[in-house]
């Protein structure tokens, strides 16, 4: 290690995936620095919008379930160290027409995929038809070719309360955490890595790279030719009713209505007091700056979601929005993982394109990251490499 080394590990980027490892390797007893640019949990990058989904049978992929698997029980660990709610198993409802023309995240016929996932991993579900989700949630009007996927487990993640308390948790093991710092520079270093920012140089045996949107322009390579950033969307709905779309009598959804990735939107239950039903759906097609992202979304984009998505499908919702927010989404070509060494600096690991589906992975990423770095690695994350595009 350099001589004038500031820490085992330098974590860049402290959201869903940064925090989850700063925490982990903080409780392995690493030392740990770790920087972010913004003061996190923060609303400028990919993890806020006070939910995420969560669910344990996952369509883009069953490499995916024994992560999140792992951190449902993480979550937990963590709801008990620190006193706050982080997991709310509300049941989960992935709905679409059974065959190969509902497509999801570029992954045709999800709900085939999702119930296959199921039924491989043992995970607990029923499947309903049209009727019986009419019935039984009488919040979605759905078509009579209609198949839905019910998962009692799947639920609401809360971002800004996860992040939080990983890295309290993280301070309080002595972690040092660095804000409102931006790293400019990563460079190779005797017996390490250097990571210089606009104030300063720091030095680490190792860096991992987990800067969400900033990661292709920070680490460049293979990173900025193959992943995007898009802006997203997010819109809370008033209901004329809110009854029936309280948590306990809603699931969180994903509903393809059509047969394209764009014709589908996801929502949640109201929880925590949330005056809003939040709806959103998912593009792309429009790249976008993560240092210029439109902040504001414009009444036109609400009116836009409404009219194709919701309208008559959510017939209790009025076009009301009493809150709208943007986000970041970093995708891949497949729409999987990047998690792999950087292939001009050996000690530095680049975790990127969450791809829309990665918060309720990240605390089981971050454990399993941690253990790499600490020597211990076991395999879990090599799925993830590289090496499965032509021409890296």
């Amino acid at each position: 290690m350099a001589a004038d080394a500031t820490a085992d590990v330098i974590v860049i980027g402290l959201g869903a995936f940064g925090s989850a490892t700063a925490c982990q390797l903080a409780r392995r007893g690493a030392r740990v620095l770790g920087i972010d640019r913004h003061v996190p949990p923060h609303a400028f990058g990919s993890s806020h919008g006070a939910t995420r989904i969560t669910r344990l049978a996952i369509g883009e992929g069953e490499v995916y379930v024994p992560f999140v698997r792992r951190s449902h029980a993480l979550w937990r660990e963590l709801e008990a160290a620190t006193g706050t709610s982080l997991y709310q198993a509300t049941g989960g409802l992935v709905m679409g027409r059974p065959d190969a023309a509902s497509s999801h995240l570029h992954k045709p016929d999800f709900v085939r995929r999702t119930i296959d996932a199921a039924r491989h991993h043992g995970i607990v579900h029923e499947l309903l038809d049209a009727a019986a989700i009419r019935e039984r949630f009488p919040q979605f009007a759905v078509d009579d070719d209609v198949l839905g996927y019910y998962e009692p487990e799947a639920g609401v993640l809360r971002p800004e309360a996860c992040i939080a308390a990983q890295l309290d948790e993280a301070r309080r093991l002595r972690a040092r955490l660095v804000t409102s710092e931006r790293v400019v520079a990563i460079e190779a270093a005797p017996g390490g890595v250097a990571v210089r920012t606009e104030r300063g140089r720091y030095a680490a045996a190792r860096a991992v790279v987990t800067a969400g949107a900033w990661v292709p322009g920070l680490v460049g390579g293979p990173w900025a030719r193959r992943l995007r950033v898009m802006r997203q969307v997010l819109h809370w709905f008033r209901p004329a009713d809110p009854t029936p779309y309280a948590a306990g009598r809603m699931p969180v959804f994903i509903w393809m209505h059509g047969r394209g990735d764009d014709d589908s939107m996801y929502g949640f239950p109201m929880v925590d007091g949330h005056p809003g039903v939040k709806v959103a759906t998912e593009q792309y097609r429009d790249d976008t700056d993560p240092d210029a992202m439109a902040v504001a979304v414009s009444p036109e984009e609400t009116q836009a979601m409404f009219e194709r998505h919701v309208r008559g499908r959510l017939p209790g919702l009025t076009p009301q929005c009493v809150h709208a927010a943007a986000c970041l989404y970093t995708v891949s070509e497949d729409a999987g993982f990047v998690i792999d060494r950087h292939p001009s600096l050996e000690h530095v690991t680049v975790v990127s394109a969450c791809s829309g589906h990665g918060f309720k992975h990240s605390a089981a990423i971050g454990e399993a990251l941690a253990r790499r770095l600490c020597g211990d690695d076991d395999g879990s994350l090599r799925a993830f490499t590289l090496d499965r595009f032509a021409d890296v």
